[in-house]
């Protein structure tokens, strides 16, 4: 059980809409503003009571997305701004970071959660290193200072699969599943998001057969033998997206009449095998869970994995002794898509929100991610 240092009193998010798509205009402060007016909204909290605002974005590529955000949305000049980088973990490691300040004091209410806006990412580029050589444009930084520990993320995940045997098969039909949660559940999901850009469903899962699935082709593939193959439905899509959380402590909630509905249990921000990235939200998960004395799969009524690979969800089921269709229950972040510093605070939504739904107080959910570099984040949380 929770000591109620830091409770939950809203979220919300966007859509996730598929790069180049809905989003395609906007700059993360103007995609995330919408949703942080309604977040108070629905806490029914003055702006001037926001004491931080802690944001993770991945691929903003410098200056304060928090900062820009938060004057964006009318929080007042006072109002701490931190933007995090964790790659795929920020948003999640950002809402770690917002109970950090409210259980130390530092402040008693703090909005986190992440906004990743890939389509209007900036170029980017290495300065030359001698005179007359030209700029090197690059998609992706290193994640590892040795390069033998940085692999591409799908190769290392089509690596995987082959030394695991995790068949295409098995891959596309846990893709299938997501897929189809996601699109079954669309009504009730529309209950978390904000409208942006007249967007207001999760714009990439759709219906898919298993004759269909299998038309569409191949990723990777280590032999022409292989049963092992990753195809491109089976990995999660650039997207773009924001999720927000308001977080406060109890005498805050008491003292501006706020009614929270979650609490706090714990959490675990870690670092694991830079070679096998996708490892580190199951290590992540277990290390959470631990903490917080919960057995393997015990005790949770809901668990949310933004999976980036099919793969990454068959291991992570594999190693808490789950089934596929215990976690992701209304489709996981391989139907939504990947807004990379957002994806984390998607599933903490996702999360909080169906235990919310179900009504059953007490009922605990994690949600987990895991990040390039090989490190993972984990947070389990409490319906009240």
């Amino acid at each position: 059980m929770s000591d109620g240092a830091a409770l939950i009193a809203a979220w919300a998010r966007t859509a996730v809409a598929p790069h180049g798509g809905a989003f395609r205009t906007l700059h993360p402060h103007d995609m995330a503003a919408p949703v942080l007016r309604s977040l108070l909204q629905r806490a029914a909290v003055p702006p001037e009571a926001v004491d931080a605002l802690i944001i993770g974005n991945a691929l903003g590529a410098g200056g304060n997305p928090a900062r820009m955000l938060a004057l964006a949305a009318g929080l007042p000049d006072r109002c701490a701004a931190l933007s995090v980088d964790t790659q795929c973990c920020s948003g999640l490691d950002a809402i770690s970071m917002a109970v950090g300040m409210l259980v130390s004091g530092q402040a008693r209410v703090v909005i986190a959660g992440g906004v990743e806006a890939w389509s209007r990412s900036p170029i980017r580029q290495h300065r030359p290193m001698h005179p007359g050589e030209v700029a090197a444009t690059y998609e992706r930084p290193a994640f590892s200072p040795d390069p033998a520990r940085d692999p591409d993320l799908l190769e290392s995940a089509a690596d995987f699969a082959e030394k695991q045997g995790f068949t295409r098969r098995q891959q596309d039909d846990y893709a299938i599943q997501s897929h189809h949660r996601a699109v079954t559940h669309r009504p009730r999901l529309a209950e978390e998001i904000v409208i942006v850009n007249g967007l207001d469903h999760d714009a990439y899962p759709r219906e898919m057969s298993p004759e269909r699935a299998a038309r569409i082709p191949v990723a990777v593939q280590r032999s022409p033998a292989s049963a092992c193959a990753v195809s491109s439905l089976s990995i999660s899509s650039k997207a773009d997206g924001a999720a927000l959380v308001l977080l406060a402590t109890p005498d805050a909630c008491r003292d501006l009449g706020m009614a929270p509905r979650a609490a706090w249990i714990g959490s675990c921000s870690m670092g694991s095998d830079p070679s096998r990235p996708l490892l580190a939200a199951q290590a992540a998960a277990q290390a959470a869970m631990l903490r917080a004395g919960i057995g393997a799969g015990g005790n949770l009524r809901a668990i949310e994995l933004h999976d980036a690979f099919a793969v990454q969800g068959l291991s992570f089921c594999q190693e808490l002794g789950l089934a596929p269709s215990q976690i992701n229950r209304r489709g996981g972040g391989l139907a939504r898509g990947h807004p990379i510093g957002a994806s984390g605070a998607v599933a903490l939504v996702r999360l909080l929100s169906d235990l919310d739904h179900d009504e059953i107080s007490g009922a605990m959910g994690l949600a987990a991610i895991a990040g390039a570099g090989g490190i993972g984040a984990a947070v389990i949380v409490e319906r009240l």
